[in-house]
């Protein structure tokens, strides 16, 4: 008769994983990071906390944990290219402008990233697999750009990229203004008219 303990195991493990990820994402929504405890994060998920410290040294690595399992998708499907480099960062940007504003993306990214301003560890952690994994997609799309002539053959994709991303975040991160569509479309238009190829 063949062992089904192992398999079963498995099996256990991963749903406390998704729950755990779960409980953290649904707990920072509804009490903010300071207040977000492992306990807490043990008694939504149905685990034991000493389940949770197997896994993840504290709460921050939980959630962030949690929060990259969110973005997966969207490192998948990359940055689409029609050759149309304006309308393709249009619809990237725009789709991400919605997920910035929707509730339960806000919460966990506004808590990694306060908590990354007091954490050099975690600010280095979040940086290299949420933040440099994304700013690669842009890089890479505008450098595909740049060889099909859209834009200068002489530009620094890797700063044109900081150059697009860095005021969508600080508007978002600040909360100086909303993050609309009509901003998106104003951004990409205004970055690209410095990095087209010159007459």
């Amino acid at each position: 008769m063949p062992n089904k303990t192992a398999p079963d195991a498995t099996r256990r493990s991963e749903r406390s994983r998704r729950a755990i990820l779960d409980a953290a994402l649904t707990l920072v929504g509804e009490v903010g990071y300071e207040k977000l405890t492992i306990e807490g994060i043990a008694a939504r998920a149905g685990v034991g906390k000493q389940t949770i410290y197997r896994w993840w040294p504290s709460k921050a690595a939980v959630l962030l944990d949690a929060f990259l399992a969110v973005t997966e998708e969207y490192d998948r499907q990359g940055i689409p290219d029609t050759g149309d480099i304006a309308a393709d960062l249009k619809t990237v940007l725009r789709a991400t402008a919605d997920e910035f504003n929707d509730a339960a993306w806000q919460a966990p990214y506004r808590a990694l990233a306060a908590a990354g301003a007091n954490d050099e560890e975690l600010s280095r952690t979040f940086v290299d697999r949420l933040m440099e994994p994304g700013t690669r997609l842009y890089t890479e799309r505008l450098r595909a750009a740049q060889e099909t002539g859209e834009l200068d053959p002489g530009i620094d994709v890797r700063i044109a990229t900081e150059m697009l991303l860095s005021p969508f975040s600080q508007r978002w991160l600040m909360r100086t203004g909303e993050l609309t569509h009509e901003y998106v479309d104003t951004l990409v238009d205004q970055v690209l008219s410095g990095l087209r190829p010159r007459a």
